[in-house]
């Protein structure tokens, strides 16, 4: 069940996503690679939508 109706995420969702953020800025902070987060992120976001525009059908 999506958090809002303005966007696919549930709570659980936008927790990781929230933590994964920080642990992005914090990385690139510090001169480091951010991809792995950035992919986790992305795969988070895809399996929302997909699972939203599942159950609109």
């Amino acid at each position: 069940m999506p958090f809002s109706n303005h966007d696919p995420h549930n709570l659980t969702e936008l927790a990781r996503t929230v933590v994964l953020g920080i642990q992005i800025q914090r990385r690139k902070a510090r001169g480091k690679g951010t991809a792995r987060q950035e992919k986790q992120v992305d795969e988070i976001r895809a399996k929302a939508e997909a699972r939203e525009a599942a159950r609109r059908k």
